[in-house]
């Protein structure tokens, strides 16, 4: 896979590193990577677009499940795991994921990550949806993503690791061949490094997290645009499985203009005994599935859409006032701090919520080993495609691939000698290649894709976003082309250039899939379609910024790279 030659009008680098490896990004994945890489003795740099604990991880409120408890097995993970991927999971990946997965827990904890435990002084776990069995282990309650974050920032600090802060990556660095060699980036403020500069390394790990800002409301930090993506599409990297983008089904209602980061109340709240009730205190999930409450996500999220339209209501109900207040101020003290802050009190009333967008399950297409179609770029953690999640990731999931993959990512850089060669990127060109967008399209991209590529889906729908996605970039394409004028450079720009990018994707994927699977809700194609839509939908940008779009021929992803790449 060659390069686009596209890349983000910015100024030529300033500055540089050397390093082995540079992990992009600060979660669960990208700091597990950094450390794993560390420890190998790879000369390792972290470059983080805010602070090392701003990602996604820290926001992660249920846990992490693993087989850990008596009576649970690896097996019965990866079936629950299965059900939850509609079909579309990579087994192989899946089995890696739940096998590998509770000694990864315990590395974890022997880096420092404190977990509740229960009485006997074993681990506490707990249910989420889609869940069989109790496996979800979890920290201070419901601040299990604070608590990783924590150990991890810590373990990085301890080693005296290279760390770039209040960087966002620019573009990928390549050489005459089309591996990589290093990323541009941009520091924010004032420090040792500033303005735009280079990392220079034949070994680039993408953990740059979700894409969740590209819809108005969302449970994603403000940091998460989709830059990961974007970047890799540009390098000519293959992305999978856009389209499937996880709606949270229980987030704390605001109001219908609300939007930016939205509370999230955890499904672990539900797997305590919540209830989910409309306003006549209906359990309307009753009967709807198994589980009831305790469905896996698409199907909760889709039963509360129903009950909404139905009604013509904003939001449904959670009730747990039955907990207690000891209980929501022991096991859900960050929850119940939020409803309150709002003039909530889940103690005495029941939570509005509503679903807002929250997990990308598709990403950058990787293999077993976290490689991409780049040599030498990696990806993981919810910027990636493992294969794992398939339609719809089950609870929980999410920090165990970071951790698995982030660790079977730094042994193949160390496994493979991928770090002896040195880099010798090409130089950035003169003109830009790529037109910005004014910062105030963020706002337009995110009410288009709310509008047009939410929860509801069809046709319709998706045709006008394309159309008005089109047009944002038709707009910035055209100036440029004209009088070679873009908006200024700057990271407002950067990143409403980037969510463009995704958003397009995302729905010509949408678009393609006509059928209802997973999170993907397609109200024109109400079922699902295990003839024709049982495959993957993989997307890269063309040199003119137009999309290659194809299916694969099976639900197994194809290599990531020909043989003779490999080493």
């Amino acid at each position: 896979m060659t390069s686009t030659g596209i890349r983000l009008h910015a100024p030529a680098p300033g500055w540089s590193i050397d390093a082995d490896v540079v992990v992009v990004g600060s979660g669960v994945a990208g700091l597990t990577a950094a450390l794993r890489c560390e420890a190998a003795g790879l000369t390792t740099v972290v470059v983080t677009k805010a602070r090392l604990d701003d990602g996604s991880t820290r926001w992660a409120q249920g846990g992490i499940a693993a087989a850990l408890g008596e009576g649970d097995t690896p097996e019965q993970h990866l079936d629950d795991t299965l059900v939850a991927g509609a079909g579309l999971c990579d087994e192989e990946a899946v089995r890696i994921l739940v096998t590998e997965g509770p000694d990864a827990v315990r590395r974890l904890i022997a880096t420092g990550a404190r977990f509740d435990e229960s009485s006997d002084g074993g681990l506490e776990l707990t249910r989420e949806g889609g869940h069989h069995r109790r496996r979800i282990a979890h920290a201070g309650g419901d601040a299990t993503g604070a608590e990783i974050s924590r150990a991890l920032v810590e373990a990085v600090r301890a080693r005296g690791m290279r760390t770039v802060e209040n960087a966002l990556v620019l573009d990928l660095l390549t050489d005459a061949e089309g591996r990589t060699a290093g990323v541009t980036l941009h520091v924010m403020g004032e420090g040792q490094h500033d303005g735009v500069g280079a990392v220079h390394a034949p070994a680039v790990v993408l953990a740059t997290g979700g894409m969740g800002q590209v819809f108005s409301a969302t449970t994603n930090p403000a940091v998460s645009t989709g830059d990961g993506v974007a970047l890799a599409l540009r390098a000519g990297a293959e992305v999978s499985d856009l389209e499937f983008v996880q709606f949270h089904p229980t987030v704390l209602f605001l109001g219908p203009d609300a939007e930016g980061q939205q509370p999230l109340v955890s499904e672990a709240v539900r797997g305590e005994g919540a209830h989910l009730v409309d306003a006549d205190g209906v359990r309307f999930m009753l009967g709807q599935h198994e589980l009831a409450e305790l469905a896996p996500r698409d199907v909760v999220a889709k039963g509360i859409v129903r009950r909404m339209l139905e009604q013509d209501a904003e939001h449904m109900y959670l009730d747990a006032r039955h907990f207690g207040a000891e209980m929501w101020e022991n096991r859900f003290p960050t929850i119940l701090a939020a409803c309150r802050a709002h003039g909530i009190d889940p103690v005495t009333a029941p939570v509005p919520v509503a679903p807002a967008a929250h997990y990308a399950s598709g990403g950058v297409r990787t293999d077993s080993r976290g490689r991409t179609t780049v040599p030498g770029l990696y990806a993981c953690g919810e910027v990636a495609c493992t294969g794992v999640h398939g339609a719809n990731r089950l609870a929980s999931n999410s920090l165990l691939e970071g951790l698995v993959y982030a660790e079977r990512i730094a042994a193949d850089i160390a496994a493979t000698g991928l770090h002896t060669r040195v880099p010798q990127p090409l130089p950035t060109a003169e003109r830009p290649a790529h037109p910005l967008l004014p910062p105030e399209a963020r706002l337009a991209i995110q009410r288009i894709m709310t509008r047009g590529a939410g929860v509801l889906r069809s046709e319709e729908s998706l045709a006008e976003a394309a159309d008005r996605l089109h047009g944002l970039h038709a707009d910035a394409r055209d100036a440029l082309d004209e009088n070679g004028k873009t908006a200024e450079p700057g990271v407002d720009t950067w990143e409403a250039t980037n969510l463009l990018c995704v958003a397009r994707v995302l729905v010509e994927a949408a678009r393609r899939r006509e059928e209802t699977r997973g999170c993907h809700w397609r109200e024109d194609r109400p079922e699902r379609d295990d003839t024709a839509w049982r495959r993957h939908i993989v997307v890269r940008l063309n040199p003119d910024r137009s999309l290659a779009v194809r299916t694969t021929d099976t639900t197994d992803f194809p290599p990531t790279l020909p043989q003779a790449q490999e080493q």
